[in-house]
């Protein structure tokens, strides 16, 4: 009894996740981590996440985090035949994710009208790049494009080079994480309600929601924000700096009594009785200076040494890591943020746990991705269909 695992919280869930490449798909994993049985419905031909970067021996490596705890079956939702197994397979779900462009899954007579027809406490989840309304609906969309258009890349860079996108998947990611709790918020409310309803979320407005009060700051004063590299207009010092074995480390002073301490660290003490001193606001507009003292400071000094002497000092600073370092992190191994998972392709393989911790109900990654349509017979076979069936089908390019 003892060994029994923790109950999860969203265990009687089920989930159809028929979307493609990252925001979709990553909101079903979110689900999935905490007990949501979750469908991976793809094409015959795969989700092109199973290409999408590194790869070893032929296996993709971010598909065996993005689909973890998945089943994955194979359906050709053009077909006739397909679209009568999904029906079918929607009759007793609780959420389908989709980022098909607008009107297709109509055109497919699988629209909400039909599903919630089929099955009335249905959540459908619609994330695409611009929504299911306005003029740029049916343009394809990506998170590159969300980066973009959310304002995020005008702000990030230095301030006379380019605006600057992010090295992964960020908006898809935080589209994701907005998506999953936008499916939580649905199926709350369908507790009271006793029906689905659609969730229509488009990629570029998640992002902009994070960005602060840009739009008001513009309606409010006429201002617009300005790249400042790893600089911010509301404090100082805040940038990252180079250690002198080639390292680096991230500074940040958002409170005034760690901004006094850290010049006080520095030899610095002088900075602290200036009246500009006072405010981070004010202290921004003495970047130079300040990013000057602390950045001489720590280029003498080892990341090893820097690190321990802001501790000491209760000043916040952070090295900057790679994934070697996250690896080797005593705070990252406390908190079980890693974590090795046995996979049939490829032996063990670490990735990042669950991003939070629930105290009853802590949710588990109990398997990496799965191979293309590894659970077709298996999940098909609820629905009447017998290995026979499947072979018939998958013969005919239906599965």
């Amino acid at each position: 009894m003892g060994n029994d695992p923790a109950p999860e919280a969203l265990a009687g869930v089920r989930v159809l996740d028929v979307a493609t490449l990252f925001a979709g798909p990553l909101a079903a994993t979110l689900l999935a981590d905490h007990g949501a049985e979750v469908i991976k419905v793809e094409h015959p031909r795969g989700d092109p996440a199973r290409t999408h970067g590194a790869s070893k021996n032929g296996v993709g490596l971010w598909w065996k985090m993005l689909a973890r705890n998945k089943k994955a079956i194979t359906l050709y939702l053009g077909s006739p035949r397909g679209q009568e197994l999904f029906r079918a397979m929607a009759a007793d779900a609780d959420v389908v994710i989709e980022n098909f462009r607008p009107g297709t899954l109509e055109r497919w007579g699988l629209g909400y009208e039909a599903l919630s027809e089929i099955n009335p406490r249905l959540v459908l989840a619609r994330v695409t790049g611009f929504g299911q309304v306005g003029p740029y609906a049916t343009r394809p969309g990506f998170g590159t494009l969300a980066e973009a258009m959310s304002g995020f890349a005008a702000v990030t860079g230095e301030p006379d080079g380019p605006p600057t996108l992010p090295p992964f998947g960020l908006a898809d990611g935080v589209a994701a994480l907005t998506a999953a709790f936008g499916i939580m918020t649905a199926l709350r409310a369908r507790e009271s309600t006793g029906r689905g309803q659609v969730l229509d979320l488009a990629i570029i407005e998640p992002l902009l929601s994070l960005l602060g009060p840009q739009v008001t700051a513009y309606d409010q004063l006429g201002t617009i924000q300005r790249r400042t590299g790893n600089r911010s207009g509301n404090n100082a010092p805040r940038n990252t700096y180079r250690c002198a074995d080639g390292t680096w480390v991230a500074v940040s002073t958002s409170a005034q009594s760690v901004a006094e301490r850290v010049m006080r660290l520095v030899g610095r003490p002088d900075f602290v009785d200036q009246p500009w001193f006072a405010s981070g606001r004010t202290r921004a507009e003495h970047a130079d200076e300040l990013d000057a003292a602390v950045g001489a400071w720590i280029g003498e000094r080892s990341r090893e040494e820097v690190v321990r002497a802001f501790t000491d000092a209760q000043a916040a600073v952070a090295p900057v890591y790679t994934a070697a370092d996250i690896l080797a992190d005593p705070q990252y191994q406390a908190l079980g943020s890693i974590v090795q998972i046995d996979d049939d392709e490829l032996g063990p393989v670490k990735m990042q746990n669950i991003p939070f911790r629930l105290s009853e109900t802590p949710g588990r990654i109990r398997t990496t991705g799965p191979r293309l349509g590894e659970h077709t017979e298996e999940v098909l076979g609820r629905y009447g269909l017998d290995p026979g069936e499947v072979a018939g089908l998958r013969a005919a390019g239906v599965l």
